[in-house]
Order: structure tokens, then C-alpha cells, then sequence
């Protein structure tokens, strides 16, 4: 279905990593699109300068914030992004993730519901699987998290069928591995704080932001004993996005799908890619296996492939690396620039 001029997309989480990726690939697609994020991670300097998108300020918790939106603009469906996702920090906070990821989402769907609006784009993760039984992981793999993220996360997804049954919400629930690169134009990329993931803790040790890149565990039963994943392309993790989108606008029905590269890549080889692209020398240290962490974790997305043709154009490790490499190295400079200037604060 292609766009109208009616067609305007609500993205919460539209200032983050994931969410800022889907916000340029609906507007390459013609969408008009309006992002809603507290900014507790997203960034509006991003947004204002890349995105050319309306920003609105506020949580998915404030309903009546949620009834205006609704009200004053003709919203065709909702990209939900807005979460937290630090696995750690749900296992010690798992209170601030229950709220923010399940009563956020179930207040969001309850104001679409009241505005009659009824196509939802989920973005969930492959940590609702939990400790893999076997690989590559389908979609049809037992859901058993072992985390509060993960547990939150699959909340939303039972919410999402329940909704479905009762009010004929339609949705498309997006189940993914590891995001990474940068949008290859350089518009938006991965700038975590804290940064918790392998590829950009990798390139801020080439940058010389940090000291070492840890190795945990080197004694796994995998082609050089470190552990394997799945990285699938944030651009290409956004296009899927509005396949999605584009699948329930058409008169789809509710679906579930992976979201991954289907081939893995070890850690060593990630450090030694990384070493190639950005031409640095920088310290590996090797240390004990983390708790929990499973030797291989790799996803099957032929469902995505089948049903919404989707066609992933940077599979490439080499892409990834270096798409990310680019962005790190422009954002820091920026970030560098403006925490040099007099009374001027970094964002």
C-alpha cells in the first residue's frame, strides 16, 4: 500500500537508536511521521538536525498526553520503540521495567483503542526466547525469558493477542537479535550511555575512549571459543519496520516475525573485522565466561523473507563494522567540539 498524504505515523522511542533508524526509513517511504520519546535515552539533537520529524516530549504512560496526540493529528498506525533494554539493570530494577515496558505499552494501546486506531508495530526481541533449544532459532521456539526484559517484553507480545481477540487490534510483533551499524548517510547511529554493546564498546576502545575490549569467555564450543551471534543491520532492521507497517496497512493480520542476520559471528572475529576497518591496534583482554551467557545465539528470519519480502542490503559484516566506525568517529568529534565550546553542555 503506498502512502497518502493522510498517512502519518506515530514512532514512540523515535529519538533512540532503533527508533531514529525506522523514523528515515518511513520518511524515504513518503510517510509523514511524528515521534514521541521522553528522551531519557533518545536524543533531540539528532531529531533536530537529521530527522526533520515533529518531536514531541512525553512518556507513553501519560494518557491524556496520548488522548491530545490522537485527537489533533490523523494518526494511520503506531511504531513502538519506546522501552528500556539494559538486561542488567532489569534484574536489579525490575519495577522501573514492568512500568515503562508493559503499563507504558498497555496505556498506549489502550488510548489507540479509544481513538480507533488499530495497527500496531511491536518491537520485541529474541531475549523473550531465553537460553536457545535449538539454532537457528525459529519463531515457533519455546518463549521462557530469563530475564525481567525479556519477561516484560513477552508480556506486551500476550497483550498484543489478547487485544487482538477482543478489540481486533492487529499487530506485528518484530522479535530481533543483536542491532548494529549506523545509517549509512551518517544521519543517526548507536550512542548508548551506559554503552553495553559489543560493537560500539569495540569502537570506543579504537577511538581510545576506553582502555581494553573484554573477551568473556574463550573456552565455548564454537569454531574459536568465544561466543556467537547474530547482528542484523539497524537500516536493515528499520526497512523490515515498515514492511511490517506496510503488511498490516494493506488489511494483514496480526504476525509474528524474527529479525536477524541467520549467520553468526564470534567475538574474536568481530574485535579482529573491527581492527581491519578502523586501521587501530587497541588491547584485548580475555576473562571469565559471564553468567548466563549462551554459547550461540542465532535466528532464522526466512519468516520475514516469505511473507513481507524483505531483503536484507547490508548482511555483511564488513558493512555493519563499518557504517558504525563512521558514525562513532563523527559523533565524538561532535560531541568533542561542542564539550570544548564555553557554557555549551555535550548531549
Amino acid at each position: 500500500m503506498s502512502p497518502s498524504s493522510h498517512s502519518t505515523i506515530l514512532v514512540t522511542g523515535g529519538a533512540g537508536y532503533i527508533g531514529s533508524h525506522a523514523v528515515l526509513a518511513l520518511q524515504a517511504k513518503g510517510y509523514n511521521v511524528v515521534i514521541l520519546d521522553n528522551l531519557v535515552y533518545g536524543h533531540q539533537d539528532i531529531v533536530e538536525k537529521n530527522l526533520k520529524a515533529e518531536l514531541i516530549v512525553g512518556d507513553t504512560s501519560d494518557r491524556a498526553l496520548l488522548n491530545e496526540i490522537f485527537k489533533t493529528r490523523e494518526i494511520a498506525a503506531v511504531m513502538h520503540f519506546a522501552a528500556y533494554a539494559y538486561v542488567g539493570e532489569s534484574v536489579t530494577n525490575p519495577a522501573k521495567y514492568y512500568h515503562n515496558n508493559v503499563v507504558g505499552t498497555l496505556t498506549l494501546l489502550e488510548a489507540m483503542q479509544e481513538a480507533g486506531i488499530n495497527k500496531f508495530v511491536f518491537s520485541s526481541t529474541c531475549a523473550t526466547y531465553g537460553i536457545p533449544e535449538t539454532v537457528p532459532i525459529p519463531e515457533t521456539h519455546p518463549q521462557n525469558p530469563i530475564n525481567p526484559y525479556g519477561a516484560s517484553k513477552l508480556m506486551v507480545e500476550r497483550i498484543l493477542q489478547d487485544f487482538d481477540i477482543a478489540y481486533n487490534l492487529k499487530s506485528v510483533i518484530f522479535r530481533y537479535f543483536n542491532a548494529a551499524g549506523a545509517d549509512p548517510q551518517g544521519r543517526t547511529g548507536e550512542d548508548h550511555n551506559p554503552e553495553t554493546h559489543l560493537i560500539p564498546l569495540i569502537l570506543l576502545t579504537a577511538l581510545g575512549k576506553r582502555d581494553a575490549i573484554k573477551i568473556f569467555g574463550t573456552d565455548y564450543p564454537t569454531r574459536d571459543g568465544t561466543c556467537i551471534r547474530d547482528y542484523i543491520h539497524v537500516a536493515d532492521l528499520a526497512q523490515a519496520h515498515v514492511l511490517g507497517l506496510e503488511y498490516l496497512l494493506a488489511g494483514g493480520g496480526s504476525d509474528v516475525f524474527n529479525l536477524g542476520n541467520g549467520n553468526g559471528f564470534t567475538v574474536r572475529e568481530m574485535i579482529a573485522t573491527a581492527k581491519a576497518i578502523t586501521e587501530k591496534d587497541f588491547t584485548v583482554q580475555e576473562t571469565d565466561r559471564r553468567l548466563g551467557d549462551p554459547a550461540m545465539l542465532v535466528g532464522s528470519s526466512e519468516k520475514a523473507r516469505q511473507i513481507l519480502n524483505w531483503q536484507p542490503q547490508y548482511a555483511d559484516l564488513n558493512d555493519i563494522i563499518s557504517h558504525a566506525w563512521q558514525w562513532h568517529q563523527q559523533r565524538h568529534d561532535k560531541l568533542g567540539e561542542q564539550a570544548n565550546r564555553p557554557n555549551s553542555l555535550a548531549s
